[in-house]
């Protein structure tokens, strides 16, 4: 088996050509993710494909997606740190919004069911 390793790949006849499409990789990469500080204002730390995070209450927020999802058929992973009890769980909550192809309800409950703002959360999302 062969590597090639180049940063532009460039036609014959000199042009730029556009990025090849991995349909392989593309299944198993996050398509966004955020991490972020939920106590007190939120705050985005860094992103891919996420524009913003809408504070709806004590462990409940929107997520706003800036890269727009082939579907609503998506994956949510997450999860938070930061407060003295313990940690949270991220998941998908109908509640805070309904999931669509660019935005999700979530909410961060800890291991008491009690929704937690978390100093130290991250979201991912994976789909087709």
């Amino acid at each position: 088996m062969s590597t090639i390793k180049a940063n532009t790949l460039l036609h014959s006849d000199g042009t730029t050509t556009t990025q090849p499409s991995i349909p392989a990789l593309d299944q198993r990469m996050a398509k966004a993710w955020v991490t972020f500080n939920s106590s007190g204002t939120v705050a985005i730390r860094d992103s891919y494909g996420v524009s913003s995070i809408t504070d709806n209450g004590t462990g409940y927020f929107k997520c706003n997606l800036s890269v727009t999802q082939n579907n609503a058929n998506y994956v949510i992973v997450g999860g938070g740190d930061g407060y003295s009890t313990g940690s949270v769980h991220i998941m998908y909550d109908s509640g805070q919004g309904a999931i669509s192809t660019t935005s999700f309800g979530m909410r961060a409950p800890d291991a008491e069911n009690t929704m937690r703002d978390s100093a130290y959360n991250s979201v991912m999302i994976f789909g087709s």
